[in-house]
C-alpha cells in the first residue's frame, strides 16, 4: 500500500486561529465550510480544510478576520503564517508534474585520469505540460512548500533508474535524505525496480545531496546502510561546502567523495584551495573512499588534481549534461 507521502492526493490544511475576534467568528466559518463540504476535521481552535475550499477561506480571513493571528500547516510540518498559504496554493502545478511524470534525465559524464568515461550522473529535468521548462530550484521549492518533496524525490529516483538500465555503466543518482521517512518502506520501490530491470545493484551510486538540512545523522546512516546492504554504493556530494565536512565524511564513509566545485575551480593557482583539496583527498583515501572532483572546467585544474591523486572528474571540461549520453 502506498503511503500518503508518495501518492499525490488533495491537500488538507490544518488552520489554527488565535485572538478573541478570530475565535468568536470561527464557529460561523466552520458552519459555512461544513455546508460546502470542504471541512475535514474540527478540534477546538484548529480546523482542517480541504484544498478545494482553501482560497475561499483565505479570502474570508483577509476580509473579516485578523489573518496575522492565523497559522496553517500541512502534514504535521511547521506552523506557518496564513500569509504564505496563497503561495502554496499557487504552486499546485507541482502536483501535475508528479502525477503525470513530467520528468526526464540528462547524462553528465564522470571520467577517470585517462579521460575515459567511468560513469554518468543522471540529472533530472522538468517540463510543464505546455512544454515550458521548470528549473530544479523552482520545482524543489514548490515540492517543499506543498509537502510533495518525497513524492518528487521518488519520481526522480525511479525515472533515473529506468534511464540507467540500458547503459550498463555506473550511474550516480541524487537523493534527498530528508525526504526519506523509513528506508525499508520509502526505498523499497527503487530497489525492486532495479531488480526487475535486471541491473547489477553495484552499478548504482546514490548521491547524498542537501546534507545541510540533515539534523538526524543516525537516520541518514540507516538509509545508507539500507542501500549498502542491498549491494548499492553511495557518494557524499559537495564535500567541503556547508555541512559536508571532514567530520561528516569520516562519519558516513561513502564509497565516493565529491569535492565541491568551489575548491576545484582555480585550484591550480590557489594555495588555499590546494591545501583544502589535499586535506579532503587524504581523508578520502584514509577511509577508502574514491576521490572525485566536480565542476572541473579548466585543464590546468584537471592536471593539478590528477597529479595530486584525485581519481575521478566531472565538469564541463569533459561534457555538459545532455539528453543523450556521451560515448
Amino acid at each position: 500500500m502506498a503511503c500518503n507521502h508518495c501518492v499525490v492526493r488533495e491537500l488538507n490544511f490544518e488552520i489554527k486561529a488565535h485572538g478573541e475576534l478570530n475565535l468568536r467568528i470561527l464557529p460561523e466559518v466552520i458552519h459555512h465550510l461544513s455546508r460546502s463540504n470542504t471541512i475535514h476535521k474540527v478540534e477546538e481552535n484548529v480546523i482542517t480544510i480541504k484544498e478545494s475550499g482553501a482560497r475561499d477561506f483565505l479570502d474570508f480571513c483577509i476580509d473579516h478576520m485578523e489573518s496575522e493571528q492565523i497559522e496553517f500547516r500541512i502534514d504535521d510540518q511547521t506552523w506557518r503564517p496564513l500569509s504564505e498559504l496563497s503561495t502554496v496554493l499557487d504552486m499546485e502545478w507541482i502536483d501535475e508534474v508528479i502525477t503525470k511524470g513530467l520528468v526526464t534525465c540528462h547524462f553528465q559524464p564522470i571520467v577517470n585520469v585517462r579521460e575515459e568515461i567511468f560513469a554518468y550522473e543522471l540529472l533530472s529535468r522538468f517540463k510543464k505540460e505546455d512544454g515550458s521548462l521548470i528549473y530544479p530550484n523552482e520545482i524543489f521549492a514548490a515540492a517543499r512548500n506543498r509537502g510533495r518533496l518525497y513524492a518528487l524525490d521518488r519520481l526522480c529516483r525511479m525515472t533515473a533508474v529506468k534511464y540507467a538500465a540500458p547503459l550498463n555503466k555506473k550511474t550516480f543518482i541524487n537523493f534527498i535524505p530528508t525526504s526519506i521517512y523509513a528506508p525499508e518502506f520509502c526505498l523499497r520501490s527503487t530497489v525492486e525496480l532495479a531488480n526487475q530491470l535486471g541491473v547489477d545493484p553495484s552499478l548504482f551510486v546514490f548521491e547524498v545531496v542537501e546534507t545541510e538540512k540533515v539534523d538526524d545523522l543516525a537516520h541518514l546512516k540507516s538509509i545508507l546502510t539500507y542501500y549498502k546492504d542491498r549491494g548499492f554504493e553511495y557518494a557524499l556530494d559537495d564535500v567541503g561546502e556547508g555541512f559536508s565536512t571532514i567530520e561528516m565524511l569520516l562519519e558516513l564513509k561513502p564509497h565516493y567523495m565529491k569535492l565541491d566545485m568551489k575548491y576545484v575551480q582555480g585550484v591550480s593557482s590557489d594555495p588555499n584551495k590546494q591545501k583544502i583539496a589535499k586535506q579532503f583527498l587524504e581523508k578520502a583515501l584514509e577511509i577508502q573512499s574514491v576521490p572525485l572532483a566536480e565542476g572541473v572546467e579548466f585543464r590546468e585544474d584537471f592536471e593539478w588534481l590528477k597529479q595530486s591523486g584525485y581519481q575521478l572528474f566531472q565538469g564541463y571540461l569533459f561534457g555538459k549534461p545532455d539528453p543523450i549520453p556521451k560515448q
